[in-house]
C-alpha cells in the first residue's frame, strides 16, 4: 500500500502496531526505560531503512518511509494532539504541596533559565556555524536557542518515574518541565517572527505576548480545572468523571488555542488541580482508581508512540552529514547552557532554598530535550536556514533521550550512595 493512500486511522494503526511490537522487545530483552528504548529502537530501525535503501535502491524503501513520515506531520500530531493528553497525565501525579514549596526556583528556572539558555545556545551555535562555513544569521541562531532550551515534560517525567529522586527535587524538576515548554514556545514564536522579518522586536510587545500566553494559560487552566472539580465533587459515577477529565483535555486545549493562550500551560495547571484537589476531595476510591489508571494507560501508549516517532524521524535528516556535525557540536553547547541557566539561579537562591546536593546534576543531566523541540523545528518554514536547525535539533534530542535519559537513573543512584557515605563519614 502506497503511503499516500493511508488514512489517519491506517497511520495510527501502523504506529501503535510498531509501538506494541517494539515495546514488547524492550520489555523482554532491552529492559530500558520506555522513552529510551522506543527512541533507540526507532533510530535503529531508521538506520536499517537507510542501509537497505543504499544497498537495494530499486526497492524504494527509503522513499516510502520518508513519505510515510512526512504524511504524519510531527508538529501537528504533537502540538495539536498528543501534547495536551501527555501534559495533563503527567501533571496528575505531581505533588502540589511539594511544587508550591519550591515555586520560586520553578518559576525562575522556567522563565529566566529559558531566556539565559536561549541567548547562550543562540550565540554559540551562530559562532560554530560561522566556523563551519554554514550560513545561519544570528536571528535564526536565536530561534534554535529558543526551541532547544526548554526541557520536555514528557521526556523528563518518563525518566523520573524510574529514578530515585527526592520528592522536593522531583517536584521541582517536574514543575519546571511542565511550565518551561510553554515559555519556550512563546519565546520561539516571538523570535521566529523577528527572524522572518515580519515584525521589529519590541520588549513591550514581547512582554504582552508572554503575559497573555503564559499567565493567561495558567488562569484558563485553573478555571477549567475548577469547573471540572466542582462537577466531579457533585456526583459519584466513575464513567462520567473520567469523561469529564477527558473533556478538560480535549475541549480545554482547543479553547485555549482559540483564546490565544498557552494550551500546554493550561493543561499543566488543570492536571495539577484535578490530580491534587480533585483526587483528594472530589472522588470516591473507585473513581480515583479508574481515573488514575485510565490516564496512566493513555500516558504510556502516547509516550511509546511519541518516542518511537522521534527515533523514526532520523530518516528525514540522515542525508546531511555536514549538518549532523553541527548538531554534534551543539550537544556540549546545549549542556553548557543548561548548566549555567541552572547553576546561577540555584546559587542565588541557596540562602533561602536548598534542594540538596543532587539538585544541580539532576536538573542539568536530567533536563532532557524531546518531542517539543523537534515539533518546533519541523514547524519552521521551508528555506535555507531550516535544514541546519532541524538537523541540529534531532542530534541534540537523540543524545538527550538515549544517552542522558538512559544514564540519569544510574547517575542519581551513584550520587545518592556517594552522598550517603560522605554524610556517614562526617557523622
Amino acid at each position: 500500500m502506497h503511503s499516500a493512500s493511508l488514512s489517519p486511522f491506517d497511520i495510527a494503526a501502523i504506529l501503535v502496531l510498531l509501538a506494541a511490537a517494539l515495546g514488547y522487545v524492550n520489555h523482554r530483552i532491552l529492559k530500558l526505560p520506555s522513552s529510551v528504548g522506543m527512541t533507540l529502537m526507532g533510530a535503529i530501525a531508521s538506520l536499517l531503512v537507510i542501509a537497505l535503501g543504499a544497498f537495494f535502491p530499486k526497492w524504494g524503501i527509503t522513499t516510502t518511509v520518508e513519505a510515510f513520515l512526512v504524511n504524519i506531520d510531527f508538529h501537528k500530531a504533537l502540538m495539536e494532539g498528543m501534547l495536551s493528553f501527555l501534559l495533563f497525565a503527567g501533571a496528575l501525579h505531581v505533588d502540589w504541596q511539594e511544587m508550591r514549596a519550591n515555586r520560586v526556583p520553578i518559576f525562575i528556572l522556567a522563565t529566566v533559565g529559558v531566556l539565559v539558555s536561549t541567548a547562550i545556545v543562540g550565540g554559540g551555535i551562530w559562532w560554530i556555524a560561522g566556523l563551519a562555513g554554514i550560513s545561519l544569521p544570528f536571528s535564526w541562531a536565536l530561534v534554535f536557542g529558543a526551541l532547544i532550551s526548554p526541557t520536555d515534560p514528557v521526556a523528563v517525567m518518563a525518566i523520573l518515574k524510574r529514578a530515585a529522586v527526592p520528592p522536593s527535587l522531583q517536584a521541582t524538576v517536574a514543575g519546571e518541565s511542565l511550565f518551561n515548554d510553554g515559555v519556550g514556545v512563546v519565546v520561539f514564536s516571538i523570535l521566529l517572527t523577528v527572524a522572518m522579518g515580519q515584525a521589529e522586536f519590541s520588549w513591550s510587545h514581547a512582554a504582552q505576548d508572554f503575559a497573555r500566553e503564559a499567565f493567561g494559560g495558567a488562569a484558563f487552566g485553573a478555571l477549567v480545572g475548577w469547573i471540572a472539580f466542582r462537577a466531579m465533587r457533585s456526583i459519584d459515577e466513575y464513567t462520567v468523571e473520567v469523561t469529564i477529565s477527558l473533556a478538560v483535555v480535549m475541549a480545554g486545549y482547543s479553547f485555549a488555542q482559540m483564546l490565544h493562550v498557552s494550551g500546554p500551560v493550561a493543561m499543566a495547571v488543570a492536571g495539577l488541580l484535578i490530580g491534587n484537589a480533585g483526587v483528594a476531595h472530589a472522588m470516591s476510591d473507585m473513581t480515583r482508581d479508574y481515573l488514575v489508571k485510565f490516564w496512566a494507560l493513555i500516558d504510556e501508549i502516547l509516550n511509546a508512540v511519541l518516542f518511537l516517532l522521534i527515533g523514526l524521524e532520523v530518516v528525514l535528516v540522515s542525508r546531511q552529514p555536514g549538518l549532523l556535525l553541527l548538531g554534534v557540536a551543539a550537544i556540549p553547547l546545549a549542556l553548557l547552557a543548561r548548566w549555567i541557566s541552572v547553576s546561577a539561579p540555584l546559587a542565588l537562591l541557596r540562602r533561602w532554598i536548598d534542594l540538596g546536593p543532587l539538585s544541580r546534576p539532576t536538573l542539568v543531566w536530567g533536563g532532557l530535550r524531546g518531542g517539543i523541540s523537534i515539533a518546533l523545528a519541523l514547524s519552521l518554514p521551508e528555506g535555507e536556514f531550516r535544514s541546519p536547525i532541524v538537523a541540529a535539533t534531532f542530534v541534540v534530542v537523540l543524545f538527550a533521550v538515549i544517552i542522558q535519559g538512559g544514564s540519569i537513573g544510574g547517575l542519581i543512584k551513584r550520587l545518592t550512595v556517594r552522598h550517603g557515605r560522605t554524610n556517614g563519614g562526617g557523622a
